[in-house]
C-alpha cells in the first residue's frame, strides 16, 4: 500500500491532525518528566549535602505513598520475621 503524502507534507485529514496533537502532547509531557526528574535529583543531592541519608529518604517517600493498613501489615510481618531469626 503506497502513501500519497510525503513526509514533508502536513496532515490534511482529521485523523492526521489528531495524531499530530497526541504526539505533540506526549513530547511535551516527556520533556516535563525529564525536567521534573532533574529537579528531584537536585533535591536528593541537597538532602545528602544537608546530612540526610538518601536511601532512607527514598524509603520514607515510598512508605508515605502506601495506605496505613498496608504499612501496618508490613511492619507487623517485619517484626514477626525479625523475631523468627532472633533479631
Amino acid at each position: 500500500m503506497a502513501l500519497d503524502a510525503t513526509i514533508d507534507e502536513k496532515p490534511t485529514n482529521i485523523a492526521g491532525d489528531r495524531l499530530r496533537s497526541l504526539v505533540d502532547r506526549i513530547e511535551r509531557l516527556e520533556e516535563e518528566r525529564r525536567a521534573l526528574g532533574s529537579d528531584i535529583k537536585d533535591i536528593y543531592s541537597e538532602a545528602k549535602s544537608a546530612g540526610f541519608d538518601v536511601k532512607v529518604l527514598r524509603q520514607l517517600i515510598r512508605i508515605r505513598k502506601q495506605e496505613p493498613a498496608e504499612i501496618e501489615e508490613q511492619e507487623t510481618l517485619l517484626d514477626v520475621y525479625r523475631r523468627a531469626i532472633g533479631m
